[in-house]
């Protein structure tokens, strides 16, 4: 059984998380077409995550991972934080950017389920949001997840690998574990916990864009569901 991880003893979880979001790279080679979102080689993108995480995660408490796919191009990949347009980084974060007044459907919802849990101060308390893959991926100007074609999932693997590694570095609590999304990313996930052994329980959480585009008259309850789910012992 895991507890938590202790990470760098005299690092913050903040200090953790933007060393390792500065060195973020992938070398493989990759698919033809599929290009890196790399937002975190933009020094203002940088200093926007410094003053999120540092806001926020300035602290060594132990959080449990929420763990998603890949960015996407106008959440976390304009932000660098992940399930944060510059709308909610601004208006809800109380961090002013100069990114565009653009919104994003995941990031809607999830800040949703943000709002009532207590609110970002809270939230981010308890939760670290991160991801498979950390850095997002593009083909045809369109976002495109790892798992969506075979070989990137495999070009990939180690840097998922050394990203999650890196991430439980940081003070983690690592008797459970969310997956946002219950199929491909869920399975990824699991058969590399399987090898790895990072985390004791790994919990499915439906995609928040699916929730948005197809189940949106039960929006509430898939909210509920976050909530109830997220508030295990």
């Amino acid at each position: 059984m895991h507890s938590v991880s202790v990470g760098h003893p005299h690092m913050t979880f903040a200090e953790s998380i933007l060393s390792l979001l500065r060195t973020l790279r992938i070398d493989a080679t990759l698919p033809k077409g599929v290009e890196v979102l790399n937002p975190y080689q933009d020094a203002n993108v940088m200093k926007l995550c410094a003053s999120f995480y540092d806001r926020f995660y300035n602290d060594t408490r132990p959080r449990r991972l929420i763990v998603g796919i890949n960015p996407g191009r106008f959440g976390g990949g304009i932000t660098g934080i992940p399930f944060t347009d510059p709308i909610k980084l601004a208006t809800v974060c109380g961090i002013p950017n100069d990114l565009g007044r653009r919104t994003e459907l995941s990031a809607d919802f999830i800040y949703r389920v943000i709002e009532e849990y207590g609110g970002p101060q809270a939230f981010y308390a308890s939760f670290y949001i991160t991801a498979v893959s950390p850095l997002g991926f593009v083909r045809d100007n369109k976002n495109l997840n790892y798992y969506d074609v075979k070989e990137l999932q495999e070009a990939i693997t180690p840097f998922a690998v050394q990203s999650m590694n890196s991430v439980l570095e940081a003070p983690v609590d690592k008797t459970k574990c969310y997956c946002i999304g219950e199929g491909d990313n869920y399975k990824f996930l699991l058969s590399l916990n399987k090898t790895h052994g990072w985390f004791d329980e790994i919990i499915p959480l439906p995609h928040p864009r699916f929730v948005m585009q197809y189940r949106r008259k039960q929006l509430q309850h898939h909210v509920d569901n976050y909530l109830t789910k997220l508030s295990l012992p």
